[in-house]
């Protein structure tokens, strides 16, 4: 990675951040609260791909035509999240494969 690619990088994030900073406030709290849960989570395509940004564009979508945000997602924030990378493989799922799929080592 050179430092051009981390100069695009902290542009582009620094755009999502204005994006995020544009939502109504209960967008806005929810977001957080979403990116919050999801850095735990550990997706591994979270820093490289689409998600958070896809967020912002729904919620951006659903506060322009009037609704409320858990209108959208429902009252339950992480089992959207859950929902949202249920099929995307996450560090715990590598270092887990990491331990169990070693030759040698007893799966019990």
């Amino acid at each position: 990675m050179g430092i051009q690619d981390i100069i695009e990088g902290k542009k582009q994030w620094r755009a999502h951040v204005a994006r995020v900073k544009a939502l109504p406030p209960d967008y806005r709290i929810v977001y957080q609260e979403m990116q919050k849960y999801l850095f735990k989570v550990g997706p591994v395509q979270l820093p490289d791909g689409g998600l958070l940004p896809g967020i912002v564009d729904f919620f951006a979508e659903g506060a322009a035509a009037g609704k409320g945000v858990l209108e959208l997602i429902g009252n339950d924030v992480a089992a959207f999240c859950d929902d949202l990378v249920k099929d995307s493989p996450t560090y715990a799922d590598r270092y887990q494969k990491s331990i169990c799929g070693k030759p040698g080592t007893d799966e019990t």
